[in-house]
């Protein structure tokens, strides 16, 4: 069996059932416990499990099937769930509290206040822990995007001239107030594309891809979702920009240019309240 990769998942078999739960084959590490809260129905030695491996409270390897908001290597918006004299703790959708200490935070968090963070090993203790400084974890290195390649974003700060943003858990990005159609705020998880690389190394994000091929695209999607949904959609030129963003990601008028588009084609029909299949 490999290394263990701490505060990521882990494929490991299950050795042996006891009465709290059954343990796992750690290989070098030794067997680690998967709680019975976590042990799926009917499992039984030699299963294969997909685990997320932390520490219990003793720092102890601890096995969990329940996902955390994000593993090691990732930039995560968390909420401070408690803060005492070490530092805050944050819920990462685990029974325990991820780790920030003082010298890891940019200003003293506030519990109940949401951070952007990035999740790591502390070298020396060997714990998970989270920093607020994410900028010394993001990439020095000059990206390879090419224009209108897709990417995920997590939204990071708010500026005067727009947003910074986290490419793909890696770079450093920004999005422009003129390419923003549509609420966005720090910790929001989106699909964006790269307008450029900058000789600087900065990177320029849109959240739409500009031009024809967009509105082609979402003509497809469109017509895909109508057919998956009985060959009829209630959502319709008529609906709210908001509802329509927040079902397709994409702006209203994109949206009716392609509702348009379909017609054009005569593949739909467009009703009083909805649109179907024509």
């Amino acid at each position: 069996m490999s290394h263990i990769q701490l505060g990521k998942y882990n494929r490991l078999e299950v050795v042996k059932e006891v009465d709290f739960g059954v343990y796992l084959d750690g290989g070098e590490n030794g067997e680690i416990l998967l709680p019975t809260r976590y042990v799926p129905e009917g499992c039984k030695p030699g299963d294969i499990l997909n685990v997320f491996i932390y520490l219990d409270m003793e720092e102890r390897l601890i096995a969990t099937t329940l996902e955390p908001y994000a593993q090691v290597g990732e930039f995560a918006c968390l909420e401070v769930a408690w803060v005492n004299q070490f530092g805050a703790f944050l819920n990462w959708g685990l029974m325990k509290d991820l780790f920030v200490p003082f010298r890891e935070q940019k200003k003293k968090m506030i519990k109940g206040n949401k951070y952007i963070v990035h999740v790591h090993l502390d070298e020396e203790s060997y714990r998970i822990v989270a920093s607020a400084k994410v900028e010394k974890f993001l990439s020095k290195e000059k990206a390879t995007y090419q224009r209108g390649e897709e990417v995920d974003i997590l939204v990071w700060q708010k500026t005067d001239l727009g947003y910074k943003v986290i490419v793909d858990n890696m770079y450093s990005g920004m999005i422009f107030n003129n390419e923003i159609f549509c609420e966005v705020q720090t910790g929001t998880k989106m699909k964006a594309y790269v307008k450029q690389v900058r000789e600087d190394g900065k990177i320029d994000i849109q959240l739409q891809l500009g031009g024809v091929r967009k509105i082609e695209d979402f003509s497809d999607i469109l017509l895909e979702y109508i057919k998956e949904n009985g060959g009829k959609s209630d959502i319709n030129d008529k609906t709210d920009a908001e509802t329509i963003y927040q079902t397709f990601g994409v702006s209203k008028k994109t949206f009716k240019k392609a509702v348009g588009d379909l017609y054009k084609k005569r593949l739909i029909v467009i009703e009083e309240k909805s649109i179907r299949l024509a």
